[in-house]
């Protein structure tokens, strides 16, 4: 295989991992989430401290009772391959809502930044082995939800009853 097709492919393998991560996390599948790094693999997020994925990571429960939504998106990604380690910049929009007072009042936490990615291959996959987390701006916006209780968002789930995850296992 020419070298031109391994770093395509390689390149490949590393978006897929870091939209798993997204995916993982929106839907509150940690497993996903945790298994885009490498054993041991660290993030500092801000300046907070170093931690590993699974320090990081709250339970799925803890989430899940402080945020009514959760949505990362991943764009102009960067990624610099040389034989079996990588580096990736790619920028990330977050938005994580919360509920806040009463009647359908919802706060919307919209972080953006980049994540800066150090990756290796290992035991035949590519995996993060360090991320670090470049906040560009925040902004909180305080809102009524006026689909809540309407049944517009009953479909979408942020669990593995999610309707994502039958499409793929069924085909």
């Amino acid at each position: 295989m020419s070298d031109e097709l391994q770093t395509l492919l390689a390149k490949q393998a590393i978006t897929e991992e870091l939209y798993k991560y997204c995916r993982g996390f929106d839907r509150l599948d940690d497993e996903l989430a945790i298994s885009v790094w490498h054993e041991g693999g660290t993030l500092q997020y801000a300046n907070g401290p170093v931690q590993t994925m699974a320090e990081y990571l709250p339970p799925s429960t803890e989430i899940r009772s402080i945020m009514a939504n959760c949505s990362h998106q991943i764009t102009n990604l960067l990624i610099k391959v040389k034989g079996e380690k990588a580096v990736s910049e790619a920028y990330v929009t977050a938005s994580m809502q919360e509920p806040v007072g009463e009647n359908n009042q919802q706060a919307e936490n919209l972080y953006r930044g980049r994540y800066i990615d150090q990756w290796s291959f290992k035991n035949g996959k590519w995996g993060i082995d360090h991320r670090q987390f470049l906040a560009d701006s925040y902004t909180r916006i305080e809102f009524t939800n006026g689909f809540a209780g309407s049944g517009f968002l009953d479909q979408s789930k942020r669990d593995r009853s999610d309707p994502s995850y039958d499409a793929f296992e069924n085909l």
